[in-house]
């Protein structure tokens, strides 16, 4: 259970830090609109899945996850490195979140079948 605990709290303390790192150090406009949902990070603290979001929809997420995963990951573990207080950097993934968006279609669904279901009560029955 302490194992857990553990990873949880270098999961948060993660995101906090490159979270800054994206918002004052890296000057891309088309990771302006990004939001960092959650890190995983593994029991061995070797590999960190960070989980993000755009404020802007889903246009551009494979890009994002692209130049997240490309060309500056190198720089965010390095700047990684320098802020938090850890030994070891994990390696980091970068993954897009798609729980917004699929809650939000989970959601449309639900009010249709409920209109749906308000016109039937409405017919009148024959």
């Amino acid at each position: 259970m302490k194992e857990h605990a553990r990873t949880d709290r270098i999961g948060a303390e993660l995101r906090r830090e490159l979270a800054e790192v994206l918002r004052h150090e890296v000057g891309d406009p088309r990771l302006r609109l990004i939001t960092l949902q959650e890190v995983r990070v593994s029991r061995d603290l070797a590999h960190a899945k960070v989980y993000f979001t755009c404020l802007s929809g889903d246009e551009g997420s494979v890009e994002q996850a692209c130049l997240l995963n490309g060309k500056l990951l190198g720089f965010l573990r390095r700047a990684l490195a320098r802020r938090a207080r850890l030994r070891t950097i994990p390696q980091l993934r970068f993954v897009h979140d798609e729980s917004i968006a699929r809650g939000e279609h989970l959601s449309h669904l639900i009010k249709s079948a409920m209109a749906m279901e308000d016109r039937e009560d409405d017919e009148p029955q024959r």
